[in-house]
């Protein structure tokens, strides 16, 4: 009953400090996943207004480029932070 209890606390201690992997992992993904939904979805709009105004796409494309540049920024933040999650802990 002893090497059970031993062997139960030495597998709980492999496994409970790799909880904050999965948690980075999920928390990262969504955060990127959301970041490209938002990119898909202003991409999508910068397109059909275009399409509407053919004359004021210099004027629309420079007005979306800063959204696009931080919702890009958003999904490389997640990414170097999850790599600084998992090569550090």
């Amino acid at each position: 009953m002893d090497q059970a209890a031993n062997l139960t606390a030495e597998v709980a201690g492999i496994i409970k400090p790799t909880w904050h992997y999965m948690g980075a992992a999920i928390g990262f993904g969504i955060t990127t996943l959301g970041a490209g939904i938002g990119i898909g979805r202003l991409g999508a709009g910068i397109a059909e207004a275009i399409a509407r105004q053919p004359s004021s796409a210099a004027q629309i494309t420079a007005g979306a480029n800063l959204p696009l540049f931080l919702l890009e920024g958003v999904a490389i933040l997640a990414l170097v932070f999850g790599l600084l999650v998992v090569l550090t802990l």
